[in-house]
């Protein structure tokens, strides 16, 4: 049975005398899987930052996992919680192997130092390689790696400790055609076993939403446009109304094209 696993109330972030979200209110139950559009300053970083128990509300509410961020320990909270994202990459030693990289995620640090792992920890890191495509790159150095093959190895760090949210901060962000299908095409299968968490994943770009996406939620100036069922939400009068021009948007075998009108 799902559970809510995210439950933003009238939730507002001001900075600076800066509104940067503005009364948003919003919910996500464990089986969905969301992807959160707008354009740049739109706010949807900041949503994900108050997702990850990173940041509090200036006003309204947030629960995540069920725990009122205010009256909650974020550092109890924060392991149960799947986060990827290009800051956190610049966090990752570059001569970090890749194995140490995901099994890291087990104790929360970046940079294998003296920590002692179990066999059970060295498996599972091995296992989550193996999904996410990268079997063969455990000894290999992240700063060695590709574009591509660094945002797989993000992902599968995020997973390996079997969270019950995964966020994802623009994912295919910077890379090429196919590096971008082949990510696409494996967030894909994960998000739609019924096994995998609640998925939250920002883009800029229809085309990078992975078929097993449920929902989407559109932003504009720190309000939210439309929010919902996928076929609801994402339409070409909500992506016009959120970017300020006519966009036309076009669906073949469960992905999405938009081009201006």
């Amino acid at each position: 049975m799902a559970s809510t696993v995210l439950q933003f109330r009238d939730v507002s972030v001001v900075r600076d005398g800066n509104s940067i979200l503005d009364g948003v209110t919003w919910s996500v139950d464990s089986d969905e899987r969301w992807v959160i559009l707008g354009p740049n300053g739109a706010g949807k970083t900041t949503l994900l930052q108050i997702a990850a128990a990173g940041m509090h509300p200036t006003k309204g509410t947030a629960d995540v996992l069920q725990e009122s961020l205010g009256k909650t320990d974020v550092f109890e909270l924060r392991p149960m919680i799947g986060f990827a994202s290009t800051a956190m990459a610049r966090k990752i030693p570059r001569n970090e192997t890749v194995l140490d990289v995901v099994l890291t995620a087990a104790y929360s640090v970046m940079g294998r130092w003296n920590e002692e792992y179990e066999a059970v920890d060295l498996r599972r890191a091995q296992r989550v390689l193996k999904e996410w495509g990268l079997e063969g790159f455990a000894e290999r150095r992240f700063g060695s790696l590709s574009d591509g093959e660094q945002k797989r190895v993000q992902i599968a760090r995020s997973v390996m400790t079997d969270p019950e949210l995964l966020l994802l901060d623009e994912p295919a962000a910077s890379l090429d055609l196919g590096a971008r299908e082949e990510l696409v095409g494996l967030l894909g299968g994960y998000a739609s076993s019924p096994s995998s968490p609640a998925i939250v994943m920002v883009t800029h770009h229809v085309e990078e939403i992975p078929n097993g996406f449920t929902h989407a939620m559109l932003l504009a100036h720190g309000g939210v446009v439309a929010a919902g069922p996928l076929d609801d939400a994402l339409t070409s009068d909500t992506l016009t109304e959120t970017f300020g021009i006519p966009i036309e948007l076009s669906e073949a075998s469960g992905r999405f094209v938009a081009r201006a009108a």
